[in-house]
């Protein structure tokens, strides 16, 4: 056997051990994708019907920083507003992560998932098993489907919670330009 035979098993070796790796991954990214359109939809739900709350989360925090309420460091107003307004707008952001990821996760697992069972479906053809050549085909070309779904869904709900953290991100400064302004009037007064 010639040593580019031995690579040759080596590769299909570990393209087999990482079969079940992807086919589980794409599955729990998939049930999590199903998670995620619950969860857009329920917070757009909210959204329409005037609840936003991270949102208020976020500027009731806001509110007890300018107030002082249980904070210890001795920094001037205007810098513990811009702290907390830079760690809510990481905060809205961090929610994205997951959407951002399987954007890209999506379409590799599900390549991975298409390239793997074809080569199990080319060998399946080499020694005339038709139903090895059909099962495989049917699971290479499910796992492409699947992965751009996933892709797809992932790139809408990212788009959606973007627009929605933008415009956030501007009601929370703007809450936070009038509570560094009231406070200016009073520390003036």
């Amino acid at each position: 056997m010639a040593p580019i035979d031995h690579v040759r098993e080596i590769l299909h070796l570990i393209a087999g051990l990482l079969m079940w790796p992807v086919m589980i991954g794409l599955v729990s990214l998939a049930v999590i994708t199903l998670f995620a359109i619950g969860a857009f939809f329920r917070e757009g739900w909210d959204r329409r019907r005037g609840r936003r709350t991270r949102l208020e989360s976020a500027s009731a925090h806001l509110r007890e920083t300018v107030a002082g309420e249980g904070n210890l460091d001795d920094d001037a107003p205007d810098l513990r507003i811009e702290k907390v307004l830079q760690m809510e707008e990481r905060r809205f952001w961090r929610a994205l992560t997951l959407s951002r990821l399987s954007v890209r996760l999506g379409p590799a697992l599900g390549l991975m998932g298409t390239l793997i069972p074809m080569a199990y479906a080319l060998r399946g053809l080499s020694q005339g098993d038709m139903p090895a050549l059909a099962s495989n085909m049917v699971t290479a070309f499910a796992a492409t489907v699947i992965g751009l779904a996933i892709s797809v869904v992932a790139y809408l709900i990212a788009a959606g919670r973007e627009a929605w953290a933008r415009a956030d991100t501007q009601d929370l400064s703007f809450l936070a330009e009038r509570l560094l302004r009231q406070t200016q009037r009073e520390g003036g007064e």
